[in-house]
């Protein structure tokens, strides 16, 4: 039986592109729109993709030979303006040709093309574009969000830092040459358990630049420490679900400086890493088209009365019905005597615990050891203060530069075990953290024991002493994020939280009205 062939259009932001799909790329075109100065002006990249469709999809059309099965199309996420015109074309064709529409979402369309391309299974994938940083693995029908930017996409960051020193867009390619040319200053490192915050940095770089630093060593920097927070939180997802593939994709996935920190960290851990060619990196057509030939395969089709576009369509909204697995995780029970996390080895085989912290060959030599240093340390002070508190930690015997000798805490990982009773123990330890004026940081369940009676809380290493709403907003946001990523109840799970953390904590109503806010950042363009 001759394989689907399906028109895919891909239109969300700047770039109009029509590719076909069968077995393999059959033909793939693309009009991309350069506003002459500043960023993209939405109506205007839509009336840039009204002028070019025809003459893109005709090209395409005309390539295939006329023969097509289906026409597929971006519905979401991106810029209305673009997201409709392109729409409007899809519509068009899939009346006049009488075939199949198919939706398809701009996220999870370059996540499916990276699959293709480097036939992993399951891995872990870094989503690094203009509007969105995300990092996603796959569980129970849907890609799932470990962590992801709580203010701008990296490749924005990027783009505004070019334009406030008159650099043509897209900037990240010519931030990408002057960086080679630069040496590392230092500049805000800011990840918060497996999310990450790009807007201080973009700022920190500007002023930089404003003080007469060189150009080439603020870009050099500004990559460094950017690219330096993405490689590690994809370690953190890596660690957690103890997968061992990692795909990188989107447009700033093109830079060959982060494909190569991801390779040497995939390395140091054993782990296999691949990136697809630059034509699939970018915001493409042939993405779209052969997302939506598995999509087609699997009878994931709408109505074009259905096919109304949503600029802020997610993708852990997407139920890929195209998946038959249902996606790996860590096995329950999994005990080892020498456990290696995102940024430590824990040598247990004592009668004490010895957490040392591991040198990064990925990150520049400056910004690796002075994050050694700082987390060293702060996790030693925190954990003792949580612990005059009465919160249920281990007691440090002895700190070094790089690591630290403490009490080795006998009982099962959560992430293993987790039940309503555990997490509103786990919820009951962390209201009573946050009531002694202190965030953990890194918030997940691979970062608490069940010992009866408690959950302990482990792994200081972001923990700060702090009794501002935001931070605590952020600690719970990120525990819920592991939660619905890695567990198959996860509503339950946050009920039984909320219930421990409301009882311990009087403030808790005020940050958990925060974590709702921070959520919501997320589900931007």
């Amino acid at each position: 039986m001759p394989e689907k062939r399906v028109l895919g259009i891909e239109g969300t932001a700047w770039n109009f592109s029509a590719a076909v799909f069968d077995e393999d790329l059959v033909c793939l075109h693309s009009a991309p729109y350069s506003p002459p100065s500043g960023g993209i002006h939405p109506r205007e990249a839509a009336q840039h993709h009204a002028a070019v469709a025809a003459d893109v999809v005709g090209k395409a059309l005309a390539e295939a030979g006329g023969k097509i099965d289906a026409v597929a199309f971006s519905i979401g996420p991106g810029l209305g303006p673009s997201l409709r015109t392109a729409a409007t074309a899809a519509r068009t064709l899939a009346l006049k040709l009488n075939v199949p529409l198919i939706g398809v979402n701009h996220c999870v369309a370059h996540v499916e093309i990276g699959r293709w391309y480097t036939k992993f299974q399951d891995p872990i994938v870094l989503y690094a574009s203009g509007a969105n940083t995300q990092v996603l693995g796959f569980l129970n029908g849907r890609y799932r969000i470990f962590g992801e930017t709580l203010d701008i996409g990296l490749g924005n960051a990027l783009d505004k830092f070019a334009r406030s020193h008159n650099l043509l867009h897209p900037g990240g390619p010519l931030i990408e040459k002057l960086a080679k040319e630069g040496a590392y200053i230092p500049l805000p490192y800011t990840v918060k358990g497996m999310d990450l915050a790009f807007s201080g940095l973009m700022s920190a770089a500007k002023e930089a630049s404003q003080r007469g630093c060189r150009m080439e060593d603020v870009c050099h920097s500004f990559q460094e420490t950017a690219f330096a927070m993405c490689v590690e939180v994809t370690e953190r997802a890596l660690a957690h679900t103890g997968k061992d593939e990692v795909v990188l994709v989107g447009g700033v996935g093109a830079n060959e400086r982060l494909q190569e920190m991801l390779a040497c960290m995939c390395k140091e851990r054993g782990a296999k890493f691949m990136a697809p060619p630059r034509m699939y990196m970018g915001d493409n057509g042939a993405m779209i088209a052969y997302t939506g030939k598995v999509m087609l395969e699997s009878g994931a089709v709408i109505r074009v009365a259905d096919s109304t576009v949503n600029p802020y369509y997610r993708s852990d909204q997407v139920d890929a019905v195209w998946r038959a697995d249902a996606g790996k995780l860590f096995a329950p029970g999994q005990s080892e005597t020498a456990e290696r996390g995102a940024e430590a080895a824990v040598d247990l085989t004592g009668k004490d615990a010895v957490k040392t912290r591991l040198s990064k060959g990925y990150r520049a030599p400056a910004l690796d050891s002075m994050l050694i240093t700082e987390r060293t340390r702060a996790e030693a002070r925190c954990i003792s203060a949580a612990r005059r508190a009465g919160v249920p930690v281990p007691v440090i015997r002895d700190v070094s530069k790089t690591s630290l000798t403490m009490e080795k805490i006998e009982g099962d990982v959560l992430k293993y075990v987790i039940t309503p009773a555990y997490a509103e123990s786990a919820g009951v330890t962390v209201g009573k953290l946050h009531k002694a004026g202190l965030v953990h940081g890194d918030l997940t369940t691979s970062n608490m024991i069940w010992r009866a009676p408690h959950v302990y809380l482990i792994d200081f290493g972001l923990a700060q002493m702090t009794t501002e709403i935001e931070p605590r907003g952020v600690d719970i946001h990120v525990l819920f994020q592991t939660i619905e990523s890695t567990t198959e109840h996860p509503d339950a799970l946050r009920a039984a939280f909320i219930k421990g953390y409301t009882a311990a904590f009087s403030d808790a109503a005020e940050v958990l009205e925060r974590e709702h806010e921070i959520e919501l950042r997320g589900r931007y363009l």
